[in-house]
């Protein structure tokens, strides 16, 4: 049952996983549309990422899971090249969808919507998905080649 009008979330999707998809599943959850930003490789590069996919593969792929999860669902990618896309800019998002990571920057978010004379946003934060080791689920630990996009772990841990 969605809660609001108009949703954003956002992420740089680089090996889509299991976390990717919880947020994703939230989204549309909560949001009749969902706003979903994407970080350009650029903004990625800066932020210190070096993602395995470009930018049209990560959206090509993030499309793909939409379709198949979310059929007939409204939605709208859109290039990240700083923190703070679509959701900001547009004053019918009512919410942001977020990790807990990601989290503690909507308090910003919600200080350049009120300069513009925007409500702030309802925040929605999504914990994070666990893979086998209890940690975690992310791109880094996949490009890493220590867990797998469901988060089987793919090599062992060093001995102590």
């Amino acid at each position: 049952m969605t809660k609001y009008k108009t949703v954003a979330t956002g992420g740089t999707f680089d090996h889509l996983h299991k976390g990717h998809a919880a947020l994703l599943a939230k989204s549309f959850e909560v949001g009749a549309v969902v706003v979903i930003g994407v970080t350009s490789d650029a903004f990625a590069l800066k932020e210190g990422k070096s993602p395995d996919q470009d930018y049209e593969e990560r959206v090509s792929r993030l499309e793909a899971h939409i379709r198949k999860s979310f059929p007939g669902r409204r939605y709208l990618v859109s290039k990240l090249d700083d923190y703070f896309g679509p959701g900001i800019a547009s004053p019918e998002v009512q919410a942001i969808v977020v990790s807990r990571e990601t989290a503690k920057r909507v308090s910003i978010a919600n200080a350049l919507r009120e300069a513009k004379g925007y409500p702030p946003l309802k925040t929605v934060v999504v914990d994070y998905v666990l893979a086998g080791d209890s940690k975690p689920i992310s791109s880094t630990r996949i490009r890493n080649g220590e867990i797998d996009a469901e988060g089987r772990l793919t090599k062992r841990e060093p001995r102590r």
